[in-house]
């Protein structure tokens, strides 16, 4: 397997580098390209034949750090990828269902662990609720830091943002949303124009909405923190999703997420002390 991405990777590198003037981000392109290339065809072998030893599909950085590659049908259908043919059409758990499904109605309730999650160019299937949700669940205070709640779209993301916060808290219970992020230059009355929208809006469902502009310009970092104790940092913030047509609405990606492509984006989710 590795002989296989090698010549891929090589021959890749000499028709589209030939003088060898690739960046870092380029090459590590490149590189996955040519690990996934290899992948499908292993896992393709071990559906047919279960037999076959199981490869560590992975590259190191050159900080150290060893990053997995996946595909990306292997990150949508977790449940369905893996089977092999001997299994047949076995039943889905509760909750797994391939295009991400509900993240609500009739999901078991998740064990909730600190991970760091990576998902591909592309992908589809991942949802505010998937990725949110479960750690929002039950807090009181949530406080969202993101310095780039500025164009309509980016507006439009945290009004979805707070869509999860109600889909996953107790009717009976109010909860707080505070938003930390920097005022738009150009446009800044249409940016606090739409989010006192979100203010008025928010009341009336039983979450109680505030925003502030930070006036030092140093917040670059984009996180979630709950007063539960949970801290979910975005590498991306909330802009995770690629161009869909925010206009049309008879299309499933405009009303429904996991029918979205996501751009590449990490997130990283840790459990807080009790001084944090």
């Amino acid at each position: 397997d590795r002989d296989g991405v090698n010549k891929t990777f090589s021959g890749l590198m000499k028709i589209l580098f030939p003088h060898g003037e690739a960046t870092i981000d380029e090459i590590e392109e490149i590189l996955r390209f040519s690990i996934e290339g290899r992948k499908r065809v292993k896992d393709q072998l071990m559906r047919i034949d279960s037999t076959y030893a199981r490869v560590n599909f992975s590259y190191t950085e050159p900080g150290g750090r060893d990053k997995a590659v996946m595909t990306l049908e292997e990150g949508e259908y977790p449940g369905y990828y893996h089977r092999t043919i001997s299994e047949g059409d076995v039943e889905l758990p509760v909750g797994e269902q391939p295009t991400g499904g509900n993240a609500v109605a009739g999901a078991a309730e998740p064990l909730l662990k600190e991970q760091h999650l990576m998902f591909q160019e592309n992908q589809k299937g991942v949802t505010y609720d998937k990725l949110f949700g479960p750690y929002l669940k039950g807090a009181t205070v949530i406080t969202l830091t993101d310095p780039y709640l500025r164009a309509f779209y980016q507006v439009r993301n945290l009004m979805e943002f707070l869509e999860t916060v109600v889909r996953h808290k107790n009717p009976g219970e109010e909860v707080n949303v505070n938003v930390v992020t920097t005022r738009d230059d150009f446009k800044g009355s249409n940016q606090k124009e739409q989010l006192d929208r979100i203010k008025d809006s928010a009341n009336a469902v039983g979450v109680k909405f505030n925003y502030e502009f930070d006036q030092s310009g140093s917040i670059h970092a984009r996180h979630i923190v709950t007063d539960h104790g949970w801290k979910i940092s975005l590498d991306r913030g909330l802009d995770i999703f690629q161009h869909y047509e925010m206009n049309d609405a008879f299309t499933f990606s405009n009303r429904l997420q996991q029918y979205r492509q996501c751009k590449a984006f990490e997130i990283t989710c840790l459990k807080l002390g009790s001084g944090e």
